[in-house]
Order: structure tokens, then C-alpha cells, then sequence
């Protein structure tokens, strides 16, 4: 029997900078940068009513990942494909809507790079704390 322990390879993120950010989206999206950022904008706008717009904090995740938090505190979510309705942090919410986008954005474009960044956003998104908020919104 196997009594070593076992580690579990949590995925980091870190804030980009607005300098950084200059670079960051076209090498992590190439073309599809502002498909992404738009569609995650439309989604907050569509889950949360009182989503008035702001300026976005991205983040880069060490698996290769990039996403974007709204700038307010916390948001109460509404999704009426799901019948999810919750409150959660605005990391949380961000993490949500980038997962309907890249989701969504995977099925319009021929190129594998959204449904990557899906999945490396998904791996980071289970060991988030709000890890069972965010996967119940994108059931």
C-alpha cells in the first residue's frame, strides 16, 4: 500500500497589468480577443440586471488560462436555463460568464483555442472557493 502523500496541483492565478494586458489578450486569443471580452461582458448584462459596465481585472492562470472579473464586490445571478439564481463574488461571477463564453464562442469558430481556454479556466475554477456556486451557475 501507497502511504505517500498525494499532492494536488492547484492551478495559480495572477493579476495582469494594464501594460501587460496589452500583449496578454492577443497571445492568449490571437484574433478572437474581443470575441471573448465582448461576449463576457453580454453575459454579465444578461445574468445580472444591475451589471452596469466598469473596468475589468484579467487574470492569468498558470495552466496557460486568461480571465476577467467585473469591478464590483459581489452580484447576485440570475440563469433561467438552469434555474440557477445565487449570489457570489465578483471573481466568481467573472469566472461564470468567461465559462458561458468561451463555451458559447467554442461552437462559432473553427479554431480550438476558446474550448482550451474553457478548460483551463474550468481546472482553475474547481478549486476556487466558490467552486460549487460557479459550477451550479454553468449546470
Amino acid at each position: 500500500m501507497n502511504t505517500a502523500p498525494t499532492t494536488v496541483n492547484e492551478v495559480e492565478a495572477g493579476a495582469v497589468t494594464e501594460h501587460a494586458l496589452i500583449g496578454t489578450r492577443p497571445s492568449r486569443f490571437g484574433m478572437h480577443m474581443l470575441s471573448g471580452e465582448g461576449r463576457s461582458y453580454d453575459f454579465l448584462s444578461q445574468v445580472c440586471p444591475s451589471y452596469d459596465g466598469g473596468v475589468w481585472q484579467f487574470f492569468e492562470l498558470r495552466n496557460g488560462g486568461l480571465y476577467m472579473s467585473p469591478p464590483e464586490d459581489s452580484f447576485e445571478l440570475t440563469i433561467h436555463g438552469n434555474g440557477f439564481r445565487g449570489h457570489m463574488s465578483a471573481d466568481a461571477a467573472g469566472i461564470t460568464v468567461c465559462l458561458f463564453a468561451f463555451s458559447h464562442l467554442s461552437f462559432e469558430y473553427t479554431t480550438d483555442i476558446l474550448s482550451r481556454h474553457y478548460h483551463w479556466l474550468l481546472e482553475y475554477a474547481n478549486d476556487h472557493v466558490e467552486a460549487s456556486a460557479i459550477f451550479a451557475a454553468i449546470d
